[in-house]
């Protein structure tokens, strides 16, 4: 398993699939490219999924929230952020009143993201549980 980001639109549509050098199954690094993306594409991005390593419900870590907060600050807006790992998938949002303030919010309409098998088979974690589109 290595980590693995991606970059969506309000319709799940892929705008960047993240696959930085340095990539490992536990860490994404720093990367002015995603930026430059992400500031090119900030009126139509919606969010960003990433994974983290092994099963069950995933949770932000320090360094994700800080990075959560970075971004929304520079970009001007709010998005969301999702977390896979082999069998669970989250998405938090930010809940202030702090700006490290990030509640998990659940997929109500209960299908997963169209981008998720992308996100998954790129991170090398494809297992029986998953099917393609």
């Amino acid at each position: 398993m290595i980590e693995t980001g991606l970059l969506f639109d309000a319709n799940g549509a892929i705008l960047h699939l993240h696959l930085p050098v340095g990539r490992n199954a536990g860490y994404l690094p720093d990367d002015r490219g995603l930026w430059e993306i992400m500031w090119a594409s900030r009126h139509t991005l919606k969010g960003f999924a990433h994974t983290h390593p092994g099963f069950g419900m995933p949770s932000p870590s320090g360094t994700d929230l800080t990075t959560f907060s970075a971004v929304e600050l520079g970009l001007g807006r709010k998005l969301e952020w999702w977390i896979a790992t082999r069998d669970s998938l989250g998405c938090w949002v930010h809940s202030g009143p702090s700006k490290l303030d990030y509640m998990s919010i659940s997929n109500v309409s209960g299908a997963y993201p169209p981008w998720l098998y992308t996100l998954r088979e790129h991170s090398g974690m494809i297992s029986l549980l998953d099917s393609p589109h």
